[in-house]
């Protein structure tokens, strides 16, 4: 099978990881670009042509079609493939529902979770204790949230299969754990750690890794 398109970036972005748990759901081949090199490759005068912001992660159809941003790259190869009304939902409400974990899984998830990545995993910006404890305590009501909406033992935040809110809130969980979502938050979230575990059983969430549980959060 001929590849759908393919995508730049910079190794280990959980933002690709999502976008290939949702290839491999739709049965989509998107290889990563070998050999990229980020900060110089993305600057080229071809590169800005086809994306203007210089940003990754980056997709580049095989017919040309070219997109940014990692939640549009994802719903679009949701929309691409057979499980499209799974992914994304077939019905109004449904599909809002989905619409409303991927906002909150940019919003509440990535927006607090990556400040504290770059501060002690990247180390791209100075520590600060005060901004990382906001943040910290920012995703503690975050997963506690999640941990409400799956009570009852629900395996899946929207229906009885994996959609592309699942997708998108685990790939910002996947990272969370590995450093920051530690065993004392994680005490009060038990239905969270049972549907992450859930869904790092399944062969097309491979894309994310192993699921590590942090016992001790990371500082400086």
């Amino acid at each position: 099978m001929a590849p759908f398109g393919k995508i730049y970036s910079y190794p280990n972005n959980f933002r690709i990881q999502r976008a290939e748990v949702v290839a491999a759901i739709n049965g989509l081949e998107i290889p990563l670009v070998e050999g990229f090199n980020m900060g110089v490759d993305n600057k080229t005068p071809e590169f800005l042509a086809k994306f203007p912001m210089g940003k990754v992660p980056a997709f580049e159809g095989a017919d040309g079609f070219c997109l940014t941003e990692g939640a549009a790259i994802c719903t679009y190869l949701a929309r691409s493939g057979p499980q499209a009304a799974q992914l994304l939902g077939s019905d109004p409400k449904t599909q809002a529902l989905i619409e409303q974990w991927i906002f909150f899984a940019e919003s509440e998830l990535g927006g607090n979770i990556l400040p504290p990545a770059a501060m002690v995993l990247f180390k791209v910006i100075p520590f600060e204790e005060a901004y990382y404890n906001h943040f910290t305590t920012s995703t503690e009501r975050a997963l506690k949230c999640i941990d409400t909406a799956l009570q009852g033992g629900k395996k899946y935040l929207v229906g009885d299969s994996v959609t592309l809110a699942d997708v998108m809130v685990a790939g910002a969980l996947f990272l969370g754990t590995k450093f920051l979502i530690d065993a004392e938050m994680r005490k009060d979230t038990p239905n969270v750690v049972a549907y992450l575990k859930g869904l790092a059983e399944l062969p097309e969430f491979k894309s994310f890794g192993d699921l590590v549980l942090c016992e001790t959060r990371t500082k400086a």
